[in-house]
């Protein structure tokens, strides 16, 4: 025997037994037009940024990569070459001569200034009285920068009646100025640099503010002498700072131009020691009007950089520990 409510249809859930309604979530309902409300604000808040990047960045080097298929001297339309840039380029001497320079200045500047700025760093890691100040002074130098301010006092300092000189004579040592010798122009270079070594200092100090006490008594421990201590705790310790810092450094030396070109006096000079690779681009670019083969220039830097790093990225499995890392 049966009721009636036993045949009666099943009548849908509402709101008000506690159920949700069961279209809530697949039509339009107030979260999704929310969420579609801040994505465009969001899109909104970021489209200073976004037409800066197109405008300034990513649309002048797309604009470089076509000029650099072309013959183009800022007064003629772009003629369209293909890879006669890059075959000028492999016979050109005072190209080959400005990468060899460059990777001189790379090759030998960067490790002496990483090598400096590890050991100030270290020092500045005990604590001690005027710590703060010598932290501030040895930084201050990174914070000017490479301005070409910098570069006109560097120059001065150097010349043949500059206080470089002038010191060196007193001891006897006669250069006749660093400026006019073409095999003294790469070590002064290469002392600028080195004095402009607070940036990755402060990122070795910080560095060194995370190795663990702990490894050093274990060390002490065992017998371990100061220097042991450097090579089996601190360098596998900062490895990663050491990789940051060494990436970071290497692509700011490829890029240097101001110091190269106010010393250089913008000829390259002198016996086109200062002919720097990219004080090179900007003179085929503004002193030759050759802005096509500047921009092929430009990319090949880009690309030498990219392939050094992809080098550097793939190297550093081998000697880059990270914590918790297995190896």
């Amino acid at each position: 025997m049966t009721t009636d409510s036993a045949h009666a249809p099943a009548q849908p859930r509402t709101a008000e037994s506690g159920a949700r309604p069961a279209d809530s979530r697949r039509t339009g309902g107030p979260r999704p037009r929310r969420r579609n409300r801040d994505t465009v604000a969001g899109y909104v808040f970021l489209s200073p940024w976004l037409l800066g990047f197109v405008g300034l960045t990513l649309g002048p080097m797309l604009a470089s990569l076509y000029l650099a298929f072309t013959d183009y001297n800022l007064f003629t339309a772009p003629e369209w070459t293909g890879l006669e840039n890059l075959t000028r380029m492999a016979e050109d001497e005072k190209f080959w001569s400005s990468v060899r320079i460059t990777l001189i200045y790379v090759l030998v500047g960067t490790p002496i200034k990483l090598a400096a700025a590890l050991a100030v760093a270290m020092l500045l890691n005990y604590k001690a009285r005027g710590t703060g100040f010598f932290r501030s002074a040895f930084y201050a130098p990174s914070l000017i920068g490479a301005s070409v301010s910098i570069a006109i006092v560097w120059r001065a300092m150097f010349s043949t009646d500059g206080p470089v000189d002038g010191t060196l004579n007193f001891f006897g040592i006669n250069l006749g100025g660093w400026i006019g010798n073409p095999s003294l122009i790469m070590p002064m270079m290469i002392l600028l640099a080195v004095w402009q070594f607070g940036a990755p200092m402060v990122i070795f100090l910080a560095g060194l503010k995370g190795v663990p006490a702990e490894l050093y008594e274990a060390a002490s421990v065992d017998g371990a002498k100061p220097w042991r201590k450097f090579l089996s705790v601190t360098v596998p310790m900062l490895s990663p700072v050491i990789f940051f810092n060494l990436l970071l450094e290497m692509i700011n030396a490829f890029q240097v131009f101001a110091s190269a070109y106010i010393i250089g006096s913008g000829t390259g000079g002198p016996g086109g020691a200062t002919n720097f690779y990219t004080v090179y681009l900007y003179t085929r670019a503004f002193a030759n009007n050759q802005m096509g083969y500047a921009s092929a220039m430009a990319w090949v830097l880009l690309l030498a950089v990219g392939v050094l790093a992809f080098i550097l990225f793939r190297t550093s499995r081998s000697w880059v520990h990270y914590a918790g890392d297995s190896k």
